[in-house]
């Protein structure tokens, strides 16, 4: 049976309301929970993104029941992979085995902070490899180094190890990634619902590991409100990973949408509070094989209104697909 998770995204709300977010998500009966790890919001409007990993330490003491994961954290460029293996140990700690690390090869819009270029797909998916084996080496509580193609490590060590630690997703969008996530990954990741990418993560080496899909969608009782709304905010999501990995920053995503329509994204979005357009928009995802669906509210100041609809009305219907 397919289950339904909640987004804390960074991107369009600061620390404090991210947290009382997904405390009010674990009462609606959400059943896991899903952050974003990013240092630029997609476009200006969205208008935040605090550090991903405070709000995961604050939302582990917060809540008791909602499992964590990051969706996604690139531990290659921002953060070194000995970094995410401690924070991602931290984690897992305080929330009392709620975690579950979530990597990708990451965005430019966020990794050319740290001014290291911005390699090839190819070499992204390289240094990606090279992390997991470190973090996964952490992981057994010894001592480690290595020295690799693009990481060293110097005699580091874990010094607080949980039990079990945390399970390790990699985020795919074709068949390299699928094939990395098939190998070295726990379960797999994306926002596209497309069965060839189930396929080629079961045929790697994924048969029988979970696969989480991530839908955004724009309730408000008036349909026009939420589709400017999806608009203004989300009308990036259409480009898809390859060309939205590439951008450098809001205004490059802005200049790439410019000419998106508001009825363009409510092809893709479902906005108002029509119960059954939700679930017909989550349906992809069930069909092509995704075990899990994270539902993006659009909307910071919105979370509130969003999860009182989805308690009372569109969590059961969801979960009769």
């Amino acid at each position: 049976m397919t289950t339904f998770g909640y987004t804390m995204m960074t991107e369009q709300a600061g620390p404090r309301e991210l947290v009382d977010h997904v405390v009010r998500a674990e009462a609606a009966g959400f059943d896991f929970s899903v952050t974003s790890d990013h240092y630029f919001p997609w476009l200006d409007t969205q208008g935040h993104s605090p550090y991903a990993w405070s709000v995961l330490g604050a939302a582990a003491q917060a809540t008791s029941r909602i499992p964590l994961m990051t969706y996604v954290t690139c531990p290659t460029f921002r953060y070194h992979p000995a970094v995410v293996a401690q924070k991602a140990a931290t984690v897992q700690l305080l929330s009392e085995g709620r975690f579950r690390l979530g990597l990708g090869a990451g965005e430019n819009l966020n990794e050319h902070v740290i001014g290291g270029g911005w390699p090839s797909a190819d070499v992204r998916h390289e240094m990606l490899a090279e992390a997991v084996e470190i973090i996964r080496a952490l992981f057994g509580g010894e001592y480690v180094n290595h020295r690799g193609t693009h990481f060293d490590v110097e005699s580091a060590k874990l010094w607080d190890v949980p039990d079990p630690v945390p399970p390790i997703g990699i985020a795919v969008s074709g068949r390299q990634s699928c094939k990395l996530a098939g190998e070295l990954a726990d379960l797999a990741i994306a926002t596209e619902p497309k069965r060839s990418l189930v396929t080629a993560f079961q045929e790697s080496g994924g048969a029988g590991k979970p696969r989480v899909g991530q839908l955004p969608v724009s309730y408000d009782p008036d349909r026009d409100t939420a589709v400017k709304r999806a608009h203004d905010q989300f009308r990036w999501f259409g480009g898809g990973w390859k060309v939205n990995s590439e951008l450098p920053g809001p205004k490059s995503f802005a200049s790439a949408t410019e000419f998106v329509r508001p009825e363009d994204v409510a092809q893709s979005i479902p906005c108002g509070d029509d119960v059954e357009a939700f679930v017909e928009a989550v349906r992809p995802f069930v069909e092509a094989g995704f075990t899990e669906v994270a539902l993006v509210q659009i909307g910071g100041d919105t979370q509130r209104d969003f999860l009182q609809w989805a308690e009372k009305r569109l969590l059961p219907a969801l979960r009769e697909l």
